[in-house]
């Protein structure tokens, strides 16, 4: 089972490079350590960035830190049952 604030925590750290405000997914591809091959894992949950971006909605842009982006990330991955 994933922990979800591991996740949260990893998401965090991997998206809070990004130059806020940030208006879409493209704007946070240079912050990413690896780009959209950057992975997120936890338990039996394991994504990449470009996964994550086919799995979600695309979020409620503009974003203006990383903590309100990654609690709609969240929030969408819990709805599809994907965390």
């Amino acid at each position: 089972m994933a922990d979800e604030d591991e996740i949260r925590e990893q998401m965090i750290d991997a998206f809070e490079g990004a130059d806020y405000p940030i208006s879409s997914p493209m704007d946070l591809v240079p912050a990413l350590p690896n780009g959209p091959g950057t992975k997120f894992e936890s338990g039996d949950f394991s994504m990449t960035a470009m996964e994550l971006n086919t799995k979600i909605s695309g979020g409620d842009f503009p974003y203006d830190d990383p903590e309100s982006f990654v609690d709609d990330v969240i929030g969408e991955l819990k709805e599809a049952d994907e965390l």
